[in-house]
């Protein structure tokens, strides 16, 4: 067992990991797992832990692990935002084809505002993209003009 195991593990934590050196190298042939740092996923700092000095190699795992988990989570933001638009249409169903009048109004309000603050900021950043691509093919018919 102990044969296959990585040479890092990483205790997923909020915002980030623990990570640790596992080693089965030893007398008593058993797992000993020492904490060398403490990975930020949303700023990608990487702190050694205590006095430990992080080798190259260290700092090349982490910084592929980090590489994945962010990527890993910015795959499930979008997978939740398709579920978000999943039930949405859901919602829709229910409040067209089953919902009581005492939902209705327990739900409705809040929903609303919800709908109408997610509408105003898709709007706005609707409106910020297309400015910002109206500007690079302004600035792109100048360039090729000049």
């Amino acid at each position: 067992m102990t044969g296959d195991l990585p040479d890092y593990y990483f205790r997923i934590r909020d915002n980030g990991a623990a990570v640790f050196r596992v080693d089965t190298e030893n007398r008593q042939r058993r797992i000993d797992m020492e904490e060398i740092a403490m990975v930020n996923v949303k700023n990608g700092n990487i702190k050694p832990h205590g006095d430990y000095q992080l080798t190259d190699s260290d700092l090349s795992v982490i910084r592929d692990w980090l590489d994945r988990r962010q990527s890993m989570l910015a795959r499930r933001d979008i997978d939740d935002i398709f579920r978000t638009i999943d039930h949405l249409n859901l919602t829709a169903h229910w409040a067209q084809t089953r919902a009581e009048e005492e939902a209705l109004e327990e739900v409705t309000d809040a929903l609303l505002l919800a709908m109408h603050d997610l509408r105003s900021v898709l709007v706005r950043k609707k409106a910020e993209r297309l400015m910002r691509q109206a500007e690079a093919e302004g600035k792109a018919g100048q360039d090729a003009a000049e």
